[in-house]
């Protein structure tokens, strides 16, 4: 995935481009390769694996995937969303270079993630490369990710139901995830109930994902995490932890592994993989 981000976001410009301005490109670098877990091109390429595919148009359209997720951390740490100072261990990028710099740079990731996805070679079928760029403008969009950002930042120092807060997470943080499972079901033309099955899967991946996120939020700390510990409290975000509580909470997530490895099941050893990365966002420390 590093190395497929490296050849994307070099300086050299592509066919209809005039110049790739060398500071943009060092802000964009440094929000892509400075790190991180790679969860979601890490789901789409397992997933389309144990369908059957395995080869370099799927590395391409998780790295159209990882791209989005970058430029959402690039303009979540601004000033006016989340203000944060570290990502992954390291000044983020507006503080790196500048906002406006941070801005471009989100805006160039979210951009070049469809120059990405309407590759040939991530599937020879255009109508199904049609339908991965309207679902990843979905997932990344108004009913989306960016929506769900903007439910988050109106529930700050507000009370919120769970149902409110499961919302809010299933479009901010579970949105690309689901995406990534389904979009890896697609690419290998795995049939339409298994692409349903994967989908399901990523929802609980998702909701998992932001589960295990908020206890490190009040367990972890800013060491360890390479961003700030205890953001969420000191905002007043609404979330399912400050809601329910730490213990409801590890229940929860035991459920949701449980129930992603019984959709898991019919893959046998081909969904192997899939199920340790449903453990590793459980249990998670990082």
């Amino acid at each position: 995935m590093n190395r497929r981000l490296d050849a994307v976001l070099d300086a050299r410009p592509h066919d209809g481009e005039r110049e790739r301005p060398a500071r943009l490109v060092e802000a964009m670098r440094h929000a892509a390769l400075g790190g991180g877990k790679r969860l979601r091109p890490l789901l789409m390429i397992e997933t389309a694996r144990a369908f059957g595919r395995s080869d370099h148009g799927v590395l391409t359209a998780a790295a159209a995937l990882e791209c989005v997720h970058c430029y959402s951390l690039v303009h979540d740490d601004l000033p006016a969303m989340d203000d944060d100072d570290m990502r992954r261990g390291r000044p983020t990028v507006h503080k790196t270079f500048d906002e406006a710099t941070a801005i471009l740079a989100g805006d160039a990731l979210l951009t070049i993630a469809f120059d990405l996805i309407a590759d040939e070679e991530v599937h020879a079928d255009a109508g199904k490369r049609l339908a991965l760029s309207r679902d990843l403008a979905r997932a990344a969009g108004l009913g989306g990710m960016a929506g769900g950002q903007m439910l988050d930042l109106e529930s700050e120092n507000r009370a919120r139901s769970e149902d409110e807060i499961r919302t809010l997470q299933s479009m901010k943080t579970g949105a690309l995830i689901r995406y990534a499972t389904r979009a890896g079901a697609s690419l290998a033309d795995a049939r339409p109930d298994d692409v349903a099955r994967m989908t399901r899967f990523g929802e609980l991946i998702g909701l998992g994902f932001q589960l295990a996120d908020d206890l490190l939020d009040v367990e972890g700390d800013s060491v360890t995490l390479g961003k700030t510990a205890g953001k969420d409290i000191a905002a007043g975000k609404a979330t399912l932890v400050a809601l329910k509580g730490v213990d409801w909470t590890r229940n929860a997530l035991k459920e949701l592994v449980s129930e992603a490895d019984s959709l898991l099941s019919p893959l046998g050893e081909k969904g192997a993989r899939l199920s340790a990365v449903a453990h590793f966002v459980a249990e998670r420390r990082a």
